[in-house]
């Protein structure tokens, strides 16, 4: 009964920690008891890690998550610490749980909602994007997967307006004819079942967001269970100056909308990369004293790179290039939509692949000069170097323990160096 209380009270400090970002009392608390990660808060059974990922904490997610914590443990509600992280925008928390392999296409217990609901409800489109490229082998099916009454992610971002998530969503396949089913919350019942994204935008009174559905194909001569066309919706909201855009009669042109700038295209390798690494996310605990300055990452300057991007070439670390292509909006380059500019060159990357072993660069072992004795040899180059730090390819012409200067200098091996003598000066 004491143990029990006494670990009941401890898992009390790491969720509190947890929740309060007080990174330094969770390390302390696990390295006394690792097993404290598991725990879950009595009534809500809100484990750690979703406390840390509702507050924004990726490097208190991290730490719980390399002591054992469940990337896809469940609270009360049936939602994951994915969720909550989506829920509230959190990018570098979903960054986090999706390279710790947690699963994407769970659904809470409330409304049958997945993380990317929630991310286009709020408007995260970051959150979108990295949800998006973990799902990518899924096809379509993730993007246009329905919560309570039939809604997508796309009716959703639609409603609230929030143009970017709707606009990464289309370029991703959403489908632009899904229909609502009967639903009696607020708002989705009064705009009627049977409606599709272009229904919810047109109650949402966001004009940007009703053109970019209109240029992309959606008609808007469709009807809902309620006999309403999308211009009629605005009607009944009151959003009248969405008539021009929604009118089926209207002659008013329609903007085209190039790729959204929040695709990412290297996204998905990365990210199966990182996860194929076993990727370590906080950066206080990758700084290595001992990596070379040839070998370390140009962005960072701490990590070694593993990563190199299609095209160009150029290498980065796994972290670093994780990071630019999860915040970095998409480079605007002809034929390649949603390349990300290299940080080095700005050229476009497709994508990144791992860096082979024999691409590494070989570190020559310091040789001596065969002529010095591990001393100063001002006979050869005239300058006082150490002679084990720039070993000479070729002898000057005025070192006379060559020899000739023309001959190869592995065929006389003098055993040391003469000193010079400068010639006497003629008066």
């Amino acid at each position: 009964m004491g143990n029990a209380l006494g670990c009941a009270g401890l898992g009390e400090r790491v969720a509190a920690a947890a929740r309060d970002g007080d990174a330094a009392e969770v390390r302390r608390l696990l390295e006394a008891n690792p097993g404290l990660a598991r725990c879950a808060a009595f009534g809500s059974l809100n484990s750690p890690l979703h406390l840390a990922a509702a507050k924004g904490h990726h490097e208190i997610a991290q730490l719980l998550l390399e002591n054992g914590a469940d990337v896809n443990a469940r609270n009360i509600y049936g939602q994951t610490a994915l969720m909550q992280a989506c829920r509230f925008g959190h990018c570098e928390v979903v960054q986090t749980l999706l390279v710790f392999r947690c699963n994407v296409s769970k659904v809470d217990s409330l409304s049958s909602r997945t993380a990317l609901h929630l991310a286009a409800a709020g408007g995260h489109v970051k959150c979108v994007r990295l949800l998006l490229a973990a799902a990518a082998g899924d096809g379509d099916r993730f993007v246009n997967r329905a919560a309570s009454g039939g809604v997508t992610a796309l009716h959703l971002a639609a409603l609230h307006g929030h143009v970017d998530c709707v606009h990464l969503l289309i370029d991703e396949h959403a489908d632009l004819a899904a229909q609502s089913l009967p639903c009696v919350a607020s708002p989705m019942g009064s705009i009627g079942a049977g409606s599709t994204p272009l229904h919810y935008a047109a109650a949402g009174g966001e004009v940007k967001c009703c053109q970019i559905l209109v240029s992309r194909g959606a008609d808007r001569t469709a009807v809902n269970c309620n006999g309403w066309l999308p211009v009629d919706v605005a009607r009944t909201w009151g959003c009248h100056w969405l008539e021009h855009v929604l009118s089926p009669k209207s002659h008013l042109p329609i903007p085209k909308f190039p790729p959204s700038g929040y695709l990412s295209s290297p996204l998905a390798s990365v990210l199966s990369i990182a996860r194929d690494c076993g990727l370590v996310l906080n950066s206080s605990s990758q700084v290595s004293d001992g990596v070379d300055d040839s070998d370390a990452c140009a962005v960072c300057l701490e990590r070694p790179c593993n990563v190199a991007a299609e095209v160009c070439g150029h290498e980065l670390c796994v972290k670093c290039a994780l990071d630019l292509c999860s915040v970095i909006k998409s480079y605007d380059v002809p034929g390649i939509a949603g390349s990300i500019p290299c940080p080095l060159c700005r050229s476009g990357i497709a994508s990144f692949r791992k860096r082979a072993a024999s691409e590494a660069p070989d570190e020559p072992e310091p040789e001596l000069n065969p002529t010095c004795s591990g001393g100063h040899c001002n006979n050869c180059c005239g300058e006082g170097h150490q002679a084990s730090s720039r070993p000479e390819k070729k002898p000057a012409d005025g070192c006379r323990n060559y020899g000739n200067a023309g001959m190869d200098s592995e065929a006389i091996v003098p055993l040391y160096c003469a000193p010079f003598t400068p010639p006497p000066v003629l008066s």
